[in-house]
């Protein structure tokens, strides 16, 4: 199972904690504001008051051994740049970091971030996505360009096989699943139909999305 580490507690730190917690992970959170980490010891495998910054508190805590560490330290974009160096000349497999704007995302990935996350974008495009879509149910960004989506099938689509939708051809989009109940279609056939309710994973360009939500077959 993997061990994640999460340093920096504030509402995307400690909702990242959270989460992974109850998803059953062992999760290790840090922050210098020990009233933070008193919030969040409940919750998660281990929490300790930590100077993310002294070199020898990290090691001191093994983190070279989690198999991700979530950068998730709040406005202070120096001590998030220099704790993301720290952490991978000390041999941490993969470093999430989270960055405040562009620029500083850049700088997160020069200096060795292995993905880096931007949280206040991210919801903006979430929020605005869910307001011109009927149909979307979740959308994870894979890269500027690609999007998973989880979404209601579209009345159009009802009925109507994968080879008949459109999806690939049209749309340029590959369902990649069907979870109809409690049944999940895997990797569906051309030959498979699209039932009412059906709900449909699907990864395609981001920009396409709104297209296949609203298809007019």
């Amino acid at each position: 199972m993997k061990q994640f580490a999460v340093i920096g507690l504030g509402r995307f730190g400690s909702s990242v904690a959270m989460t992974l917690a109850k998803m059953g992970y062992q999760v290790f959170a840090a922050d210098m504001d020990e009233e933070r980490v008193n919030d969040i010891v409940e919750y998660v495998t281990h929490a300790v008051t930590l100077d993310a910054l002294d070199e020898h508190a990290l090691k001191s805590i093994g983190i070279r051994n989690f198999d991700v560490v979530v950068v998730a330290i709040g406005k202070e974009v120096q001590s998030s740049i220099l704790v993301t160096v720290m952490l991978k000349e000390l041999g941490v497999q993969k470093v999430v970091a989270k960055a405040q704007n562009e620029l500083h995302g850049k700088v997160l990935e020069r200096v060795g971030a292995d993905k880096v996350i931007y949280p206040e974008r991210d919801i903006g495009i979430k929020v605005a996505h869910a307001l011109v879509s009927k149909n979307v149910m979740e959308q994870i960004s894979l890269s500027p360009e690609y999007s998973l989506v989880e979404m209601v099938a579209p009345p159009k689509l009802v009925n109507k096989t994968l080879e008949k939708s459109g999806a690939r051809h049209k749309y340029g989009m590959s369902i990649l699943a069907i979870r109809r109940g409690e049944e999940m279609i895997i990797s569906p056939s051309a030959s498979q139909e699209i039932l009412e309710g059906d709900i449909l994973v699907v990864i395609g360009r981001t920009e396409r999305l709104q297209d296949f939500d609203t298809v007019e077959i």
